[in-house]
């Protein structure tokens, strides 16, 4: 089978998180199954951004960046955090490959339209996933960062949940997974949602029960999900030792976006 999951939050943060999703990718891969790792860093990001005295700003959880910002997200995102995540897989025997979205034209970005507008973010206009095959041929992981180039040559900061989605419907995934630093979608009762259809999700966003961060995760799940991928799951990190058990058990863990 093929999984695509996405990091990001507290998982790349906190070592014993980030421990435990890499070993559970690595287990993925030794049953047979073929992985691709996309990633964010957003946190990472801000420190960086902090440390070189520049503000970090935020459109309906989408990061507004200038051309300095960007810069240093193609610094920290391809690299600090993508090359971390390789030296981590390959401490457990398990070869990776650090790609961005812009290698090998996997990933082309155009720029979002949006109002205000958000400078240098991008969406994916276009995919070609044959560096990805060639990698899972030599049972590698392809560990992607959320930067794709722009058919004008610019590089675009993109959001690494719709970058993940992207990536899944282009392998034609079986399995999406969001590995997070939240427990799951919480419903206005706030506890969490076992289940969530998508036509549940607008009228929710309408009502502000769901928000920043998790519209863009959510109109991910979404997008991937009508567009053939067949689970789309968001998991706490902390429960990332069920992700071999994803499609063979039930797991109680997270929140289960279907279509219906």
């Amino acid at each position: 089978m093929k999984y695509v999951v996405k990091l990001g939050g507290a998982g790349l943060e906190n070592p014993a998180l980030l421990d435990g999703s890499i070993r559970a990718i690595a287990d993925l891969v030794r049953d047979g199954h073929q992985v691709a790792v996309v990633h964010g860093g957003g946190v990472q990001l801000t420190k960086t951004l902090k440390a070189l005295g520049i503000e970090s700003q935020f459109v309906n959880g989408l990061r507004v960046t200038d051309k300095e910002t960007r810069d240093v997200a193609v610094m920290v995102l391809a690299g600090k955090v993508n090359r971390g995540l390789v030296a981590a897989l390959g401490a457990l025997g398990q070869p990776a490959v650090g790609l961005s979205g812009a290698d090998g034209l996997i990933f082309r970005a155009r720029k979002k339209r949006t109002n205000p507008d958000l400078g240098f973010v991008g969406e994916i206009a276009a995919s070609d996933p044959r560096w990805l095959e060639a990698i899972w041929q030599l049972n590698g992981v392809p560990v992607i960062s959320s930067m794709a180039l722009g058919f004008d040559g610019e590089f675009y900061n993109v959001n690494a949940d719709e970058m993940a989605s992207a990536c899944a419907i282009a392998c034609h995934a079986d399995a999406l997974v969001f590995l997070t630093d939240v427990p799951g979608v919480k419903g206005a009762n706030g506890e969490v949602l076992r289940w969530l259809s998508i036509d549940q999700i607008a009228e929710m966003a309408q009502s502000a029960v769901i928000f920043g961060g998790m519209l863009p995760k959510l109109s991910s799940c979404r997008e991937a999900l009508l567009n053939g991928v067949k689970r789309v799951r968001i998991l706490p990190a902390e429960a990332a030792s069920s992700l071999p058990d994803l499609c063979t058990a039930r797991v109680t863990h997270g929140t289960e976006v279907m279509v219906a």
